[in-house]
């Protein structure tokens, strides 16, 4: 069985979402030109993802990935080519398809831990990136290798935690952390 890694962006306080489902925290550090910009080519980033062999997505995630990656440049931003050439999968019961750029991905529909569980079975290395409803699922299902935490320096006060609020008690082994500029930190923990 292969590996399944879990990216959230979250603010110190431990949100991944405002109260009303947004991630303006995080949208105004990729801004062009924004302190502490986030920078797609920077070399943790491009190794982050070059380790993937397949990227797994909840359906809001794909809405907000579609919208956005297929039409980025990979001269400006490299990790798109990395990103362009994954096999993707959005999971998802409502979404009729996947358009992606000219082609489409493949939707996995039923129950999403089963999905999850077939393509971390097909591939070594899947990543999922947000996709919080998905995420809760895999958590409480154990599916969960190893978490990757983006903490931006940016408290809510309330919103949307990235754990769900019944996971069980999971033992998590520190693996990495780097600090980013702008005051983002990487954390890294493998789950046991």
């Amino acid at each position: 069985m292969g590996r399944l890694i879990v990216e959230q962006v979250v603010t110190l306080d431990g949100y991944a979402a405002d109260p009303d489902g947004g991630i303006d925290f995080f949208e105004a550090l990729v801004r062009p030109g924004a302190d502490g910009e986030v920078d797609f080519n920077d070399a943790e980033q491009l190794a982050y993802v070059g380790q993937a062999d397949a990227i797994l997505l909840g359906a809001t995630t794909y809405r907000m990935f579609a919208d956005y990656w297929p039409g980025v440049d990979p001269a400006v931003e490299q990790v798109a080519e990395l990103i362009d050439r994954l096999p993707k999968f959005a999971v998802s019961n409502t979404l009729p398809n996947a358009p992606w750029g000219d082609g489409e991905i493949e939707v996995l529909r039923g129950d999403g831990v089963e999905a999850a569980a077939e393509v971390k079975q097909r591939f070594a290395t899947v990543l999922v990136w947000g996709s919080l409803t998905l995420t809760d699922a895999l958590l409480g299902a154990g599916l969960v290798d190893e978490l990757h935490l983006r903490v931006v320096p940016a408290l809510l006060g309330a919103g949307r935690s990235f754990a769900p609020p019944r996971i069980a008690d999971r033992a998590l082994e520190f693996r990495h952390v780097e600090a980013r500029p702008g005051g983002v930190v990487n954390l890294t923990y493998a789950l046991r």
